[in-house]
């Protein structure tokens, strides 16, 4: 069996592992036997088995090391926050908050299914080993890649800190970025240790799900708390403390390299650094105490329970009805809405950019028109409303991972059924997503900003709703051609991100067209009527396709 370069250097630390006793030996086996498997493990960010013309030569390729070169790429733009100037406790933070994104991004995506791994209890725990020997394995697991993906994150950057700023400022970075690291992977846990304790079954798996989409959208959330604490005074970055500012962990280790280089003591700055030192060591504690529990309730992830069945309403099948006149296109979006709701690796890839689609408007209006007293008296008057054409953003991914599933294997069904055209099937899918996903997110933005607003810009926002319907037809036709749910997850490839960029440009066409309408009197009711005449005649050819037009 192969032997890593990780084993390699975990030997010299042997004896501590048997001072706190762990069986060393066993562990290092576990161990080998993890990062062996990991090998045939494709990272989401990384995602790109489509070529297999050099299947034989990929097969022994650590597919997460070579990921890691998207990182390396991101860590660049922390360059400038770090060089601009020595207001540490501004920079810093936002540069913590940088590192914080991408590794709870990382862990959420790639992590988690670690976390949650269940094979240990059913393989490891019916043999003769200590629990603490498989927990170090299965701790010290997570570790290996943690550290290789915060080196890629933050390894630059830290080195141009110590030519910029000295040998002071990149320890303490160091030492923050290790506690940072350590109250991350320990906050994941605990999340999923507290959901763990209240629910089993298919209900949990699905709030895990749920979870896993909070969590990126907090982060986001998160981060514009972060650049709010901020103010520019006389060109110089200031704070002004607040109560909430307690709860941004990123502003904890901005503080830390603060105190030690510029020695900028006062009392909130200390009680910042205390809670980034004491929090996750205490969390970290915790978390070792809780181990057992955490391991005897994972076992409820390997009940697989009947999924509950929503019952249909006569309201619901007489809309159905009215959305797709023909039955065979009916039985597809009832097909495809199901997918959507059921398929789980589905909504862990797509919900998060749903959840995107919401508060991206928000943060564009507060950013351009920072609301306050005086912004909000202008607001109502502005033309700002079209800052929900941010939610567009997400249609050109969503459109493209309707082809990917879970359960692709099952494809097979689309020739076995006697299917009469293959409209009907990519018609029922694309309502499927625009009705049971898009419309609810959309619905939602609507209410917040005609209350912002006023009844003024309910045409505008039809109209909007219009050209998101558009939008998806002309992603569609762009875009390749594959029968829906047909394709594994492991076929999606990083290459699809310049196509989606030049996708995204036609959210700035349509958001352009319908500010030039709201320049002529009756304008916006023209467009609106131009647009829905285009949709009428696009829908009606777009999807006639036959088997030689897809794949799949």
């Amino acid at each position: 069996m192969r032997d890593f370069p990780t084993l390699k250097l975990l030997d010299r630390f042997e004896k501590i592992f048997q001072h706190f006793g762990v069986d060393y030996k066993v562990m290092r086996r576990i161990l080998q036997v993890k990062l062996l498997m990991d090998r045939r493990r494709v990272p989401t960010i990384f995602m790109q088995n489509a070529n297999k013309k050099k299947g034989y030569e990929k097969k022994d390729r650590n597919h997460y090391l070579h990921s890691l070169w998207i990182y390396v790429f991101f860590s660049l733009f922390m360059i400038p926050f770090i060089i601009m100037g020595e207001s540490y406790i501004f920079q810093m933070s936002l540069v913590y908050g940088l590192v914080t994104f991408m590794v709870m991004t990382s862990m959420i995506s790639d992590f988690s299914s670690v976390l949650l791994d269940i094979r240990d209890r059913n393989i490891l725990f019916t043999k003769p080993i200590d629990r603490k020997t498989i927990n170090a394995a299965k701790m010290f697991h997570i570790l290996c890649y943690l550290s290789l993906l915060t080196l890629a994150i933050s390894g630059i950057p830290l080195l141009v800190g110590l030519l910029r700023h000295g040998i002071v400022f990149f320890l303490v970075s160091v030492v923050n970025i290790i506690l940072l690291d350590l109250f991350i992977v320990v906050l994941t846990a605990l999340f999923y240790m507290f959901i763990l304790k209240f629910f089993d079954g298919e209900k949990l798996k699905d709030i895990i799900n749920y979870v896993q989409i909070g969590f990126s959208l907090a982060i986001m959330i998160g981060y514009q708390f972060l650049t709010r604490s901020f103010e520019l005074v006389d060109l110089t970055m200031s704070l002004e403390p607040a109560w909430w500012q307690l709860f941004i962990f990123p502003m904890w280790y901005g503080a830390i390299v603060e105190l030690a280089v510029n020695g900028s003591f006062n009392s909130f700055y200390l009680l910042l650094a205390a809670l980034g030192i004491m929090v996750p060591l205490l969390s970290f504690w915790l978390y070792i105490r809780s181990v057992p529990s955490f391991e005897k309730n994972l076992q409820k992830l390997s009940y697989h329970g009947k999924a509950s069945e929503k019952k249909r309403t006569k309201f619901s099948e007489h809309l159905i009805k009215v959305i797709c006149p023909a039955d065979e296109e009916r039985v597809f979006y009832r097909f495809a809405g199901i997918m959507l709701r059921n398929e789980r690796d589905f909504k862990l890839k797509v919900y998060p950019s749903l959840g995107f689609s919401i508060v991206m408007p928000f943060i564009f209006l507060l950013n351009i028109n920072g609301i306050n007293g005086e912004g909000m008296a202008d607001l109502s008057s502005s033309k700002s409303y079209l800052n929900m054409y941010f939610s567009l953003i997400i249609v050109p991914q969503v459109v493209m991972m309707l082809r990917y599933s879970g359960k692709y294997k099952g494809a097979w069904i689309y020739k076995a059924a006697p299917i009469n055209e293959l409209k009907s099937i990519f018609s029922g899918t694309m309502k499927a997503f625009l009705v049971k996903l898009y419309l609810p997110v959309y619905l939602l933005l609507s209410m917040v900003f005609i209350y912002l607003f006023g009844m003024r810009i309910l045409p505008d926002v039809i109209l909007m709703f219009i050209n998101a319907c558009l939008f998806a037809v002309v992603c569609f036709l762009l875009l390749k051609k594959s029968i829906p749910f047909s394709e594994s997850f492991d076929t999606y490839s990083q290459g699809n991100g310049g196509i989606l960029l030049g996708l995204i440009l036609f959210v700035g066409v349509f958001a352009g067209l319908h500010y030039l309408s709201t320049l002529f009197v009756f304008g916006v009711y023209i467009y609106l009527l131009l647009a829905a005449a285009v949709l009428f005649l696009l829908w009606k050819h777009a999807f006639r396709l036959s088997w030689r037009n897809v794949g799949g």
